[in-house]
């Protein structure tokens, strides 16, 4: 569990109320950068469904930035057995996190692929 989302935000993710995607760097550059930012509404719910943002696990969803990028996804699910993110792929942020329960009730819609974790 986060206890201090703030601080477990802005180690491996960028925070997006401070710092924004350079929209005219080539992918490439933003790949380099190994970075994928939350909204501040995905930091909330994180931080309200316990989800630890790990360095391991940004390292996983900048993958999937990566892998959903070299397919021209747009939005895509990444997800494991216990959390789930909806990411927007051309600025690399995070949109929404759930947890694995609450996964088991929500249908996904506007995404155009899902990577696993």
């Amino acid at each position: 569990m986060i206890h201090n989302i703030q601080n477990a935000a802005t180690a491996p993710v960028r925070n997006t109320s401070a710092v924004s995607w350079n929209t005219s760097a080539s992918f490439g550059d933003m790949l380099q950068q190994r970075t994928v930012n939350f909204s501040k509404h995905a930091l909330a719910r994180a931080e309200e469904r316990g989800i630890e943002l790990t360095s391991d696990l940004m390292d996983k969803l900048a993958d999937s930035v990566e892998k959903a990028h070299e397919k021209g996804a747009k939005n895509i699910l990444a997800f494991s057995d216990s959390q789930a993110f909806i990411i927007n792929i051309p600025y690399g942020r995070v949109i929404t996190t759930m947890s694995g329960e609450e996964m088991k009730q929500n249908i996904f819609t506007n995404i155009d692929g899902a990577v696993l974790l």
